[in-house]
């Protein structure tokens, strides 16, 4: 071949040349030989270049010293001119390079630079891609395409694939698997075995688990391989790689380890993650047709290492938070359970029991709850399996499993077997073997014929209490990990907060049927007597009260049943008789007197007298206020203190009274409102039955109203609104929110009528209503607490400067403003007005003598 030939040929893209020199002899000059190599046709020619050949080199011992190292074949003779320039054919460089490969190495180590020979291997490459299965060489199935070490081309593809399997077989098992199958077609070894290992909690020693896969691509755990001086067990414990070769002497395994007929060379490698962690044991082995395994079969393995490290990474990643998931979408149903469909603790415990079986893939479950006084544990549903029934758990079918599963409470002493030890210490207990373990209680297993192998114990606490303990029976596959008792601790805590909410959801439940059977006995003990019905049925409603409509008119003079006739005369006569069913209307009075607590002042004479007041305001204003205004205002002022207890609302929010817990504000008026209800939804006690819907409504919301508007805290910010109103003359009675403003004012004016009482009715209240702070004081001051000087019964003769106050500050306000909008108020400014200057007078003469005394 000439130099203009090479041009026109496709040569690789560096012609490899090579200065040799023949060996020197006395008379010899130098030869320069030049070896070049087509890409196309796979010619090759040698060309000795100059030199006068050597007579003394024959041609049968000729021979060709390139850089003293290399020899051409012997049959090449290039010590005579004839030879020089002549053609090598294809078959003799090929079978040259086949006889002497240490050349051809030497060459490409010391002459070819890396990346050409890198370019080389992926043209290889996809040569033997292109050829039939059948015909490549040493060729294996993998669950992964053959990727090659250092093999750009072949490194995508096996990430490519390598990424999608990770979605289709995301676990660790799964996982090493792939990668130990890769790794054995990288290196052509006739087979391997995998072993995973598991270090147990608090100690040194390890356990190997031969890892199979099975035709449904899952992967199964077989028995535990026992520690030994066997090459998988030293390899797990030393981490370092072995090879070995049958009939090989080594004084680590004294025994033939290699007893398997099909097993000739092995290589045995740990599997460790970036973080030094072990996880498992990979064993290559090959039969008697294969060669022994090199240092470049370690160097190939670790780099799959390197990658499969990360694989195993994201693999751990997704298998964790596919379980956060999990667990997230149970806490959101826990939560749903409580909040929503929480029918009761069983049901509770079986969901609880259900998921934990999923969570862990445990074959049974149990949940016990202690109980705290006698020191036992308990449950009415345990050794829960998933089965059918457990799919129903959520679906409308879930009582009937309640049904299957429930069965005779059983209950054993804290310490008892493996829950009864959890439950005393509150350590978590991962059994790999049960019968190993002498806390374990064999007798159920010998009653029912199961055999537990493994078992996972947790406790459930709430508040820092051990509340109960979960059992998880036989780990499905295996055994329980690490990763099992994270999750389940995790659970545990959610597991604790829907046990204590169920436990607090039965309280309520006992403590609602208790309440609805306390106030079944009440609506008894507190409802008219049918002997008092009829006792005022008999004696029937007077026609004409002469005085009733009068603003001094005197409550003490009538008893009780004559107040209680008399408020049905207000109702009648106000509303007449058709507006009423005469026995609701009859009944009800009876039981709002009923109702009213023999307290010194806010009693049933307080309650008459404040009615009858509003009687008289409304009987003064015909045309100011509409029928359902008027209705709420009169039932308002009848029941306004219905069960008042003869304490001010500060001092039921000061000792913490349950009604102050139930109404922060206006604590006694919304109690009163409350039970104004309670006595209206009693059979036969509704006086409202024949108002239509909305006016019942309407009706209901007034009297509300107008309850609240007793409480004085509420006086002054409506007495204010309402006066701004007046004197900007912007008052409108076709305003909704002007007339609940003067409704309230109303009813205040009615609340404090007794002030515009004469002066003997007037006395008497004041000496009844101070004996009332009297003993609210008295308590305060049993309490711990100094009394204000109006409630210290040390300081009577403060009655008529607060009374001063009392008059001057609330009621003249009052019923001025009342007296300008309904002007047939007037009696009772005019009354309250007289009784002031009175109180007025007593208060100087008390003021006189103290100075005098001094």
């Amino acid at each position: 071949m000439d130099d203009g030939s090479e041009s026109s040929k496709d040569r690789f893209h560096s012609d490899m040349k090579i200065d040799s020199k023949r060996e020197e002899h006395e008379e010899d000059k130098r030869f320069k030989v030049q070896l070049v190599v087509t890409s196309v046709d796979g010619n090759a020619e040698i060309r000795i270049l100059g030199g006068t050949p050597s007579r003394k080199n024959s041609v049968k011992d000729a021979s060709l010293q390139l850089d003293s190292n290399y020899s051409l074949h012997p049959s090449l003779d290039v010590s005579t001119p004839s030879n020089i320039g002549k053609m090598i054919s294809e078959d003799q460089v090929s079978e040259y390079l086949t006889n002497h490969p240490e050349y051809l190495e030497k060459f490409l180590i010391d002459k070819v630079e890396i990346e050409q020979l890198e370019r080389w291997i992926i043209r290889k490459s996809q040569q033997l891609k292109r050829r039939p299965e059948h015909c490549q060489k040493n060729s294996r199935k993998t669950s992964l395409s053959r990727w090659k070490f250092c093999v750009h081309a072949d490194k995508r593809q096996m990430l490519q694939e390598l990424t999608q399997n990770l979605q289709l077989k995301p676990t660790k098992d799964q996982v090493l698997w792939e990668l130990s199958s890769c790794i054995s077609s990288a290196v052509n070894a006739d087979g391997f075995r995998l072993y995973t290992v598991e270090k147990l909690i608090n100690s040194d020693e390890i356990h190997l688990y031969l890892v199979r896969e099975s035709q449904t691509d899952d992967m199964k755990l077989q028995q535990r391989i026992r520690n030994g001086i066997v090459i998988p067990t030293y390899v797990a414990q030393t981490q370092v790689t072995i090879r070995h070769s049958k009939g090989q002497e080594d004084p680590r395994f004294p025994n033939n380890v290699l007893n398997e007929g099909d097993i000739t060379h092995l290589q045995c490698i740990p599997l460790i993650q970036p973080n030094g962690e072990l996880v498992a044991v990979l064993e290559l082995w090959r039969g008697p047709a294969g060669e022994p395994f090199h240092e470049e079969d370690e160097e190939i393995a670790s780099s799959y290492i390197v990658w499969g490290g990360i694989a195993l990474h994201y693999a751990h990643l997704y298998v964790t938070m596919n379980q956060q998931k999990q667990l997230n979408d149970f806490l959101l149903a826990v939560v749903k359970s409580i909040f929503q469909d929480m029918v009761s603790m069983d049901m509770l415990v079986m969901k609880i029991m259900n998921f934990a079986q999923r969570l862990v893939s445990a074959d049974r479950a149990s949940l016990f709850l202690v109980d705290s006084k006698n020191k036992e544990l308990y449950a009415t549903i345990f050794d829960i399996g998933i089965d059918e029934c457990t799919e129903n758990l959520y679906t409308q079918d879930s009582e009937d499993v309640l049904k299957v599963h429930t069965s005779k409470e059983i209950r054993f002493p804290l310490g008892t077997g493996i829950a009864g030890q959890v439950a005393m210490t509150g350590e978590i207990l991962n059994i790999k073997d049960a019968y190993a373990d002498d806390r374990f209680n064999r007798t159920v297993d010998q009653l029912t014929g199961y055999t537990t192998k493994t078992i996972l114990c947790m406790p459930i606490y709430i508040r820092g209490n051990i509340i109960g303990v979960v059992q998880m029976v036989n780990k499905q596959g295996g055994f329980f990990t690490n990763e099992d008792e994270a999750a389940f601790e995790t659970f545990a805590i959610y597991c604790g907060l829907a046990l204590h909410h169920a436990k607090l959801y039965d309280k309520i439940k006992k403590s609602e049927q208790k309440y609805k059977v306390a106030l079944d006995v009440l609506s008894y003990h507190n409802t008219c007597t049918e002997d008092e019905f009829q006792a005022a049925k008999t004696e029937g409603i007077p026609e004409h009260i002469p005085g009733i409509d009068d603003y001094y008119f005197n409550p003490f003079q009538l008893e009780d049943m004559e107040k209680a006739k008399f408020s049905i005369y207000m109702f009648i006569d106000l509303f007449g008789a058709s507006k009423f069913e005469l026995n609701s209307l009859v009944r009800f009075v009876l039981t709002v007197k009923k109702n009213y607590r023999r307290v010194p002042y806010h009693n049933w004479t307080h309650g008459f007298s404040v009615a009858n007041s509003m009687y008289c305001i409304l009987k003064r204003s015909e045309g100011c206020f509409k029928i359902n205004e008027c209705l709420a205002l009169l039932t308002g002022a009848l029941c306004h203190d219905l069960d008042h207890r003869g304490k001010n609302n500060k001092f039921m929010s000061d000792i913490e009274s349950p009604l102050a817990a139930i109404y922060s504000t206006s604590t006694m008026e919304h109690h009163h409102f409350n039970q104004t209800v309670t006595i209206l939804q009693q059979e036969g006690h509704n006086i409202f039955t024949k108002l239509s819907s909305n006016d019942y409504k309407q009706v209901l919301g007034y009297l509300k109203h107008c309850i609240l508007a007793t409480d004085l805290a509420m006086f002054f910010p409506n007495k204010a609104r309402l006066m701004t109103i007046v004197e900007k003359g912007n008052f409108s009675w076709s305003s909704t929110d002007h007339r609940l403003l003067l409704q309230a004012i109303s009813m205040t004016g009615a609340d404090l009528s007794a002030s515009a009482k004469p002066w003997d009715v007037q006395v008497k209240t004041v000496k009844v209503i101070f004996e009332e702070f009297y003993q609210q004081g008295d308590a305060e001051r049993e309490a711990g607490r100094c009394p204000i000087p109006m409630m210290d019964r040390h300081q009577q003769d403060e009655q008529p400067s607060s009374q001063v106050g009392f008059l001057n500050g609330i009621c003249l306000p009052c019923y001025k403003l009342l007296n300008t909008l309904i002007p047939d108020c007037h009696p009772l400014l005019d009354m309250c007005e007289n009784n002031l200057k009175r109180w007025q007078k007593i208060d100087e003469e008390i003021k006189e003598r103290r100075l005098t005394s001094i």
